[in-house]
């Protein structure tokens, strides 16, 4: 498209009225015009993120085995030249090279009324030919979504117009919760990979035919179009989140069970597009593709990657698209298909929703502005500052992480701090007001309560491994979510191509001295999922000690040595 074309899309844009002026000033288009017969929307990974947010790309996002320096395991520089990018903004939006300073220039992404303005134009300009699916993670992660147990994001979903999502973090707030929620939802929630207990059938638990906890498809015909939509959870919830929430529930990828199903669908109800709706991550997404025939699309989560293309996975078979759509509401893709008897053509383009450009949607303004009335006072309580940028996402430790992992050593008493290595939660620029919405942005969890005992250094450095494992396993099937768990007090070598038992090395406390194996050091951690805790919930923990040393000052972001991946294109440092 030329730049005489881009600006006669943009006045289109501002008589729709959802386009701001200013943005005919950067490289950037919502009016995307309708092609073939069907538009999918995807959304992933918003947790619950109701308000636009800062949200910093990582600098280390390492893959290994086949993956390694394959999407999405690029960053920085080399992401910007493996796609293409050479506009300030969508720099700014795809990685996190001179962040703070263009965070400044050009704002905040996402927030559900932004969304919606943009989402009714898609759907509009597709002459209502078209799909919203939301990838999971959509009902869980802020403050207010805590405190309304979801409720307050079945609505927003309703008026964004969601006509399908899967889930992973909305299983936290446990089973009968979630039928609540579900009940309370306008779109379908699918899952094909979750399935009762035996205990639970025998207890006659409400299920769908073949012991489904949920419907594990949806027909949608759409412009003359019958599309298949299967759904798939994701296949480790009882194990990276405590197992009580899901007790009569069973995960897992269930790739056999998957090819049963797209087998069933292609021979009875004459369809002529395959989806996966997935929350598997982009590793298992590929892998799945590879080994499972008949899924001509799969839009997945969980990972929070980055695509601004699709990966196109070919078999003997046939041909798979697979898509990911960022997280925290920072993205919108777009994918039309003009699908045909013997196959699709298709144009893909994945947005960037910079809010300060976007005129809001007033009935979702009006809705966020309810839902956040009753703890307003609460969340907007200024608790402190940082000297440096507050960030989570990457495969190793985070700021705002080290800011949590120094809180509980320092209140609640440790020589090392354990933090769980979660995806989610927006950024905070450096010299901004750190409020107790960003805290809980952060720590929004049913489970947040911190411990404080006794572990010896072998099983500090076995903690360290089992989770390296779930990270750096060449097998993506064996990769059970997460980024690498965050220490405060410890330091250690990694090597991620090693096995298990192998890859950790030279752990040494605060004092450079190394750990030792049968030595006990007092640990501090929270986000138990084998045990409920006792302790105070980290958020109480870390604002306290924000608020009483007023402004976390750093000189730099603690890192593991890396070892052996000198030429890993997943490592910006």
């Amino acid at each position: 498209m030329d730049r005489r074309e881009f600006l006669q899309l943009l006045v289109i844009g501002y008589t729709y009225g959802f386009i701001k002026p200013s943005l005919a000033q950067q490289d950037i288009n919502y009016e995307i015009p309708s092609f073939g017969n069907l538009r999918l929307i995807h959304i992933t990974d918003t947790h619950s993120q109701l308000k636009p947010v800062y949200f910093r790309e990582p600098n280390y996002n390492i893959g290994v085995g086949i993956n390694k320096n394959q999407p999405p395991h690029i960053v920085g520089d080399e992401f910007l030249k493996y796609y293409s990018v050479d506009s300030e903004l969508l720099k700014y939006a795809f990685t996190a090279k001179n962040y703070n300073k263009l965070a400044k220039k050009y704002g905040k992404f996402g927030g559900y009324a932004y969304l919606k303005s943009v989402i009714d134009n898609l759907r509009s300009s597709a002459n209502g030919n078209s799909l919203l699916l939301d990838g999971g993670d959509a009902w869980q992660g802020s403050a207010v979504s805590l405190f309304e147990k979801g409720n307050d994001m079945v609505e927003a979903s309703n008026i964004l117009g969601v006509d399908i999502m899967t889930g992973h973090w909305e299983y936290t707030y446990g089973e009968q919760q979630l039928r609540k929620n579900i009940s309370n939802f306008s779109g379908e929630f699918i899952a094909h990979n979750v399935k009762l207990t035996e205990e639970a059938i025998f207890d006659e638990v409400e299920s769908f035919d073949g012991n489904y906890f949920h419907k594990p498809y949806t027909i949608r015909e759409i412009n003359a179009v019958r599309v298949a939509v299967i759904g798939q959870a994701f296949p480790y919830t009882p194990i990276a989140n405590p197992r009580y929430f899901v007790s009569n529930l069973t995960f897992g990828i269930q790739q056999n069970e998957l090819q049963d199903l797209v087998n069933k669908i292609k021979s009875t109800e004459n369809v002529s597009l395959v989806i996966l709706l997935s929350h598997n991550g982009v590793d298992v997404d590929k892998k799945l593709a590879k080994d499972v025939t008949g899924l001509d699309v799969i839009l997945g989560g969980h990972t929070h990657d980055v695509l601004p293309s699709p990966v196109i996975i070919e078999n003997s078979n046939s041909k798979t698209l697979v898509i990911n759509s960022g997280c925290n509401g920072k993205f919108v893709s777009v994918l039309d298909l003009n699908v045909r008897s013997d196959g699709f053509e298709y144009k893909y383009k994945l947005l960037p929703i910079l809010s300060d450009f976007i005129n809001p949607s007033k009935i979702m303004n009006d809705h966020i502005d309810k839902v956040y009335r009753p703890y307003n006072r609460e969340l907007n309580e200024v608790i402190g500052m940082s000297n440096m940028d507050l960030y989570r996402r990457g495969t190793f430790n985070g700021s705002f992480d080290q800011l949590i992992c120094e809180s509980m050593v320092n209140v609640i008493g440790s020589d090392i701090s354990l933090s769980p290595g979660f995806r989610w939660g927006p950024s905070v620029l450096a010299n901004d007001q750190v409020t107790m919405n960003d805290i809980y942005s952060q720590t929004a969890i049913t489970y947040p309560n911190t411990y404080r005992r006794e572990f010896t250094g072998e099983t500090i450095k076995n903690i360290l491994e089992d989770v390296a494992d779930n990270i750096f396993n060449p097998d993506p099937y064996m990769q059970q979510g997460g980024d690498m768990v965050r220490t405060t007090g410890l330091s250690y070598t990694i090597t991620p191509k090693n096995k298990i038992g192998r890859r950790i090395s030279n752990l040494r406390d605060k004092n450079d001295n190394l750990i030792e194996s049968h030595k006990k050091y007092m640990v501090s951690g929270w986000a138990s999922v084998n045990q409920i805790e006792e302790g105070k919930p980290i958020w109480e923990i870390t604002r306290e000690y924000l608020q009483n040393i007023k402004i976390y000052e750093e000189d730099s972001l603690k890192q593991p040595k890396i070892k052996g991946e000198s030429d890993n294109i997943g490592i910006e440092t």
